[in-house]
């Protein structure tokens, strides 16, 4: 019996515009416009054409630098009907760190369009192009091209996608997916979520990170409309979801508290909210089911072409801090010196199935992450007894002070648990004395100000003396990354100086 990864495969656009081609592909929440399965084939087609006539062949890898919109769209569906690799570049970072990036995965050429050609003009090593016209000295654009191009078909083994991710490594490292992670990924999701016709994912994160490409590469393969709006906005983004009639969402945590901030009400068609990109805070959790949003914590990686595990919105309000059960196809093992961890005991969370990478750019960052076990997250968590997955922090945020470890989220869970703390970010401050001491950055309730003496006193009654925050300090927000982490050393100044 041959494996599926025996035959070739056409480009996920190709199958389903010869599939359902008057169904609605994408929707660009600015200017309205729209475009059916067979419209957004014929211009993906022919921009192929366009960069196999710039390249002078089909490049192996195409970097993409472009905003969240049609563009974006129509360069991923035009790599991949030519057999390349798409390499997603976030312009709003340094020039530097785009050249760094695109010369470690070995793109061979970059597009981009007239909007963000600035960014990549001074990127050298490789050729630079425009998806329209533009002034950009050192950017030039595509050559016209008459016809369209005859598709490469490729293994759903070989490499569709490369992600750059701090992720388990702590720095930038490039990581491979095939269009088996990604098919894996999106049929799991859709059992999990529930799918219907009529769905459509708003996406309003950055198309160059996992939560913004996901669900293009999903509506794909279900036939369902992806809408499309270049940036959040609080008072635009409900407007755009009541609009155009969305029927699930992909948001950072603090996406979701901003528009909830703004008495926004869900419509009756939103079927679910997707948390991912950090924790979703206890209070968020609760503001969400007094507000009717039907909020669906996930915890997911780029390694994983998305969500991991992901709970319903009744185990998330039943169960505070939870992410749910794994989801179809993928096994989650909680380890600790080797060893399987009982349910309620911590370890770090090991992931293994069919969305799984199978490794970095990097062969040395592969063989230090993965095991005969899957791939070691570097994530802490624990499972209770009916396997519900809960994730309280990383291996690198683990505070040792003073000999004894203490773990954040522990006492971020305690200090959410305060009804005037809206977030908390729990993190190592360096101390001479005991090597590291806990410090909180809190986050007001609405315009309630809590009392660092009262914060201290309820972690006193509710955890062991040593993991008590030494240092609080209160703040409008959390710092936190373009891809909505917490960034740490930002929250450790604000600490210092607070």
């Amino acid at each position: 019996m041959r494996t599926l990864d025996a035959w070739p495969q056409v480009d996920p656009l190709t199958a389903r515009a010869s599939s359902t081609p008057d169904r609605t592909a994408v929707i660009e929440s600015e200017t309205g416009e729209r475009w059916t399965y067979e419209e957004l084939f014929d211009e993906a087609d022919w921009l192929a054409g366009r960069i196999a006539a710039a390249c002078e062949g089909r490049p192996d890898r195409l970097g993409i630098a472009m905003e969240t919109g049609i563009d974006f769209v129509r360069a991923t569906h035009a790599a991949w009907r030519l057999g390349t690799a798409i390499v997603p570049l976030d312009t709003r970072e340094p020039t530097e760190q785009l050249d760094f990036l695109a010369e470690k995965a070995a793109v061979d050429a970059i597009v981009a369009t007239d909007r963000t050609a600035e960014a990549i003009a001074d990127i050298e090593g490789c050729p630079v192009f425009s998806v329209d016209e533009t002034d950009v000295s050192g950017v030039a654009a595509l050559p016209a091209h008459d016809g369209g191009t005859t598709p490469r078909a490729r293994y759903p083994s070989d490499t569709h996608l490369i992600m750059f991710t701090s992720g388990t490594t702590g720095e930038p490292t490039g990581v491979k997916l095939t269009l088996t992670n990604l098919f894996a990924s999106a049929i799991a999701s859709a059992f999990r979520l529930g799918l219907t016709r009529r769905d459509r994912w708003l996406v309003s994160v950055p198309m160059v990170h996992m939560g913004g490409l996901a669900p293009l590469v999903r509506s794909t393969l279900y036939g369902t409309s992806v809408v499309l709006q270049r940036e959040f906005e609080p008072a635009e983004t409900a407007a755009v979801i009541r609009d155009f009639d969305v029927t699930g969402i992909s948001f950072v945590p603090t996406m979701l508290s901003r528009l909830l901030e703004e008495r926004w009400s869900p419509p009756d068609l939103l079927r679910f909210v997707l948390l991912g990109g950090a924790a979703a805070p206890r209070d968020l959790i609760e503001r969400s089911e007094a507000a009717g949003v039907p909020a669906y914590p996930t915890y997911g990686m780029t390694e994983t072409a998305s969500q991991v595990a992901t709970a319903t919105p009744t185990q998330a309000f039943e169960n505070p801090g939870t992410v749910g059960q794994p989801l179809m196809f993928t096994k989650v093992a909680i380890i600790d010196d080797g060893d399987s961890c009982a349910p309620g005991e911590t370890g770090e969370i090991v992931i293994d199935g069919p969305t799984v990478t199978p490794g970095y750019l990097d062969d040395e960052a592969t063989r230090r992450v993965f095991d005969e076990r899957g791939l070691h997250t570097g994530d802490l968590g624990y499972r209770d007894e009916h396997g519900r997955l809960y994730v309280v922090g990383r291996i690198d945020d683990r505070i040792v002070t003073g000999g004894e470890n203490v773990e954040p989220g522990e006492v971020q869970s305690v200090i959410e648990s305060h009804p005037a703390v809206a977030e908390s970010a729990v993190v190592g401050i360096p101390d001479q004395e005991w090597g590291e001491r806990v410090g909180a950055f809190v986050v007001p309730q609405d315009d309630t100000e809590p009392d660092p003496d009262e914060i201290e006193s309820l972690c006193q009654e509710e955890l062991a003396s040593f993991k008590v925050p030494k240092s609080i300090a209160v703040g409008e927000a959390i710092p936190r990354t373009v891809s909505g982490t917490v960034d740490r050393e930002a929250v450790i100044e604000r600490i210092r100086h607070g």
